[in-house]
């Protein structure tokens, strides 16, 4: 296997061109404020790293503008079905976009959620696996600066009919994807125990928040972190992508800088926290995930991948293998 290549279409040194990736997460808007649909993610995936599939993650820019709320995901689960139907026959290219789905469903509704489920199932038999409903929490105002839409409700996992729509996933054998701040990862762990059969996969490695904070605050956020994410990694029933680390809620500084981070640099600061994720789950049970575009505000698609091929350059050719695709294969049953 080579290690390096030119990337045609970015023209960027790539590490490992042949390595098989599974992108375990991604989104796609056509919003007034961002534009990234299929054009512009397979110029990314497909810039030089051999990005074999992906799984779409909700947004819920392509939901339902009318009937009932409950039932509004379903729209953006037959749109990205579309989206994987027209690249499954290899006519844009060898990537396999959303060959799995994890739609939006509020858990808030409770059992109501059900219905929304079944009609998923039925409407991408082939690729739907789940839900995610983002749940994110904080104590004060931090991370919440860099959401267009403002700060999204709080106390969402508290709320009783909460676990009433997971268990309509547990009966199902679907997915939940977890997308929280960390000050929320004992909330899953508690979750984790209560339904010890439902997969969950938690996003962004747990959404660290380390934005705005002094180095004491910082250590001390980071020590947190690593204590729940080990408590959490106890549940088998939990795997964690990573990704996120291009968002500014980590607290690095590539969004403020002039010039673009090279990948050694973005690998320099996020190596310590993807092999804390590593140590912590093992390679069976972390997934690389590119959380394109809401990475993009620190690094291109090609350079970030790069950075996570160069934190992972002395794990075996196995070991790298599983990480990059198998884990993901297995999860979300792409075949």
């Amino acid at each position: 296997m080579s290690t390096t290549a030119s990337a045609e279409n970015s023209g960027q040194e790539i590490l490992l061109p042949d390595l098989p990736i599974i992108d375990s997460h991604f989104h796609l808007f056509d919003l007034p404020h961002i534009r990234y649909m299929l054009d512009e993610y397979l110029a990314d995936a497909q810039g030089g790293h051999n990005v074999i599939a992906s799984v779409y993650s909700e947004t819920r820019a392509f939901i339902r503008t009318d009937g009932p709320e409950v039932m509004r995901p379903l729209g953006e689960v037959e749109f990205a079905n579309g989206i994987a139907a027209m690249t499954a026959g290899g006519r844009y290219g060898n990537c396999k976009v959303a060959a799995a789905i994890v739609g939006h469903a509020d858990l808030t509704h409770g059992h109501a959620v059900g219905e929304l489920l079944d009609k998923s199932m039925a409407a991408a038999p082939d690729r739907y696996r789940g839900i995610r409903h983002v749940t994110l929490d904080y104590p004060d105002e931090r991370p919440f600066q860099f959401i267009m839409s403002g700060r999204p409700p709080s106390g969402v996992l508290d709320n009783p009919n909460f676990v009433k729509g997971l268990a309509e996933l547990d009966k199902r054998s679907l997915i939940f994807d977890a997308a929280i701040y960390d000050p929320s990862l004992p909330a899953i762990t508690a979750l984790a125990d209560q339904f010890p059969d439902l997969q969950i996969v938690l996003n962004n490695m747990g959404g660290l928040v380390l934005v705005d904070m002094t180095p004491e605050e910082k250590a001390a956020a980071i020590t947190r972190w690593k204590g729940n994410l080990t408590e959490l990694a106890k549940r088998p029933n939990v795997a964690c992508k990573l990704g996120g680390l291009g968002m500014p809620t980590w607290g690095f500084d590539f969004i403020q800088r002039p010039d673009e981070a090279t990948y050694q640099e973005l690998a320099a600061v996020w190596q310590p926290f993807v092999e804390s994720v590593i140590e912590i789950f093992g390679v069976e049970r972390c997934m690389y995930g590119s959380n394109f575009p809401p990475d993009k505000r620190s690094s291109g698609y090609v350079k970030a991948l790069n950075a996570y091929k160069y934190i992972l350059r002395g794990y075996s050719e196995t070991e790298q293998q599983q990480l990059f695709a198998g884990t993901a294969k297995a999860i979300y049953k792409i075949d």
